[in-house]
């Protein structure tokens, strides 16, 4: 479903600008549906995500101080792919992979807020748009991310104690966030593909393919660095999704706007590789169900 719902997006770029806006309308259902599965008392902070977020931020820099001195676009592009949050909708994989969405649910929202609050100072520092002031920065990437966070699971805990019942048919639906999964999959490949086709110039075509390249390293290095930690807290699907799973539409956004625009090809490859993996991790989950 997943490698359709992309090349579906790449084959019909051109209309995408009429689908566009429906994005963020897609994630929160899909979110809100994942949501109702979780109580308050399912969030509580680990030492694990201390750990994961200090293994985030600490490849981030590392991979750009190698990179950004070789080839500075390069450098930029695949930064951000390892710096930006956890993607919203990486409970919802989680939970089809038999993960732990509290825990992941949890490294999301942690994750957003230390981005929110960090961000806009290392993009200053290493960016190329000196207009963007520290609270302006903050609140344009708060505006993009804590409603498609905090407003899902809002909803899901006002219907658990005032609809029980409408909740109880959400939960037992919630099929339907995978689907809705494919479509916003659909929509963003084919954005990312139009936008690439508007700008693209064949000057520039060595550094594209280094910023594919490198999303794609980066995109299996954080599923196996991922992985490697939850297997030390018996989760290894929880920590492989909670680092390598990214919010690659907040990424092309902040390439687009703090760095040079053509560093924003690494985030948009992000994605492609990002669900390559996690189709690969379904199938395998279904090949292992069908075995058995």
């Amino acid at each position: 479903m997943l490698p359709i719902a992309m090349v579906g997006g790449a084959v019909f770029y051109k209309w995408m600008g009429y689908l566009t806006f429906l994005s963020p309308y897609l994630i929160f259902l899909m979110l809100f549906i994942t949501y109702c599965k979780l109580q308050f008392r399912d969030f509580k902070p680990r030492k694990e995500h201390v750990v994961l977020l200090t293994v985030q931020m600490v490849l981030s820099a590392l991979i750009y101080l190698v990179l950004s001195p070789l080839n500075h676009i390069v450098g930029e592009g695949v930064f951000i792919c390892v710096f930006i949050p956890t993607a919203t909708a990486a409970p919802v994989i989680t939970s089809m992979l038999g993960g732990s969405i509290s825990f992941v649910a949890t490294y999301s929202l942690l994750c957003n807020a230390f981005i929110a609050v960090a961000g806009p100072v290392v993009l200053a520092a290493i960016g190329d748009n000196p207009d963007m002031t520290f609270l302006k920065s903050s609140l344009l990437i708060c505006s993009k991310v804590f409603p498609l966070i905090i407003g899902p699971l809002a909803l899901a805990m006002i219907l658990r104690y005032l609809v029980p019942r409408l909740h109880s048919k959400v939960v037992s639906h919630q099929s339907l966030s995978f689907y809705m999964w494919a479509v916003s999959l659909f929509i963003i490949v084919g954005s990312c593909v139009s936008f690439t086709i508007r700008t693209w110039d064949e000057k520039r075509l060595p550094a594209v393919a280094m910023l594919v390249a490198g999303a794609l390293a980066v995109c299996l290095l954080q599923f196996y660095i991922g992985r490697k930690i939850g297997a030390r807290f018996n989760d290894r699907v929880s920590g492989g999704q909670s680092l390598g799973q990214k919010n690659t539409v907040l990424a092309v956004w902040l390439a687009m706007t703090y760095m040079t625009p053509i560093a924003s090809i690494a985030p948009a490859a992000y994605i492609a590789w990002q669900n390559i993996v996690n189709s690969w991790q379904l199938v395998k989950k279904s090949s292992i169900k069908t075995d058995c």
